[in-house]
């Protein structure tokens, strides 16, 4: 099975009619065995209904979609779960736990405060996160990709608008590694510019050249921005079904009122009450990258 994921930054992309890029999943007994981003090469749901039929596309996820493009979805063969936003490989996963389900034909991809459920729950927050599951815009945006234009960049050289293939080694400043594509065996491919990337990375390899390897030291300005006060908010336990399971530290799926899923970490827990956070695990964070750039095309 191949499961095909609307994608900008690492997150979902919430407009399917304008996506640009993919992630592909290949799947066999319930289980991820490769993924890739691949660049789709038409504008609008028909031409794009087309590229995943090419791909070989079995499962969509998607944020926004209208009942065109769910029709010509449906006609090529590819089953349809919208609604989806935050993490594209969490996602994934929760789809291949049964755990996420399609909101059906959807227009609204504005993300609202409106939590309703906390039935998709990991144990464990010590995830690692990717450069491929960076934030665009650095972590200055907020809310979900919107159906705006096409993202412009405030820096310029000579690989913005080209596809670059980086391998990369993510530290922080005590030299613990966060991530590492060389680990991976894979170098990552962006489009440099897009607001695909975190703004500090993708400045700095718009004016790098094939071969060249540089170290850079990023503020969490540049990064990931510092964390959103109003990102941290408390519920009563009784109503989430499934918080009470929930400890210190775990990483959750909460839902908003369209139904589509968000991660969170819990910070603080009492008998009645439970505190989540929703900024990003590497809010606030100074980050060092080695930088290697092996193809630009």
């Amino acid at each position: 099975m191949k499961i095909a994921v609307t994608y900008e930054g690492g997150s979902i992309f919430q407009h399917f009619g304008k996506t640009k890029t993919f992630k592909m999943y290949e799947v066999e007994n319930g289980k991820i065995t490769s993924m890739q981003i691949v660049h789709a090469g038409g504008a609008g749901h028909s031409a794009l209904a087309g590229f995943l039929s090419e791909q070989s596309a079995n499962v969509l996820i998607c944020g926004g979609i209208g009942e065109g493009a769910q029709e010509a979805l449906k006609e090529a063969g590819i089953k349809v779960i919208s609604g989806a936003a935050g993490e594209v490989d969490a996602a994934v996963n929760a789809y291949l736990a049964g755990e996420l389900e399609s909101a059906g034909t959807n227009c609204d991809h504005h993300h609202e405060e409106g939590h309703s459920c906390c039935g998709q729950h990991e144990e464990t927050a010590t995830e690692e996160a990717s450069a491929e599951e960076e934030h665009s815009c650095g972590g200055h945006c907020s809310g979900c990709s919107g159906c705006g234009g096409a993202h412009v960049p405030d820096f310029e050289g000579p690989n913005v608008g080209k596809t670059c293939r980086t391998h990369y080694r993510g530290t922080f400043d005590d030299g613990t590694q966060f991530d590492s594509s060389y680990d991976r065996g894979e170098p990552l491919e962006f489009v440099c510019g897009a607001g695909q990337m975190i703004h500090g990375y993708d400045k700095a390899v718009a004016t790098m050249e094939v071969g060249q390897t540089i170290n850079i030291h990023l503020m969490p300005e540049e990064a990931y921005g510092m964390p959103d006060p109003r990102a941290i908010f408390t519920l009563e336990i009784a109503q989430l079904p499934g918080s009470e399971d929930l400890e210190v530290g775990a990483r959750a799926y909460l839902t908003n009122q369209y139904g589509q899923p968000f991660p969170v970490t819990v910070t603080e827990k009492t008998e009645t009450n439970i505190t989540f956070d929703a900024n990003h695990e590497m809010a606030g964070k100074e980050l060092n990258f080695q930088i290697e750039l092996v193809e630009v095309k």
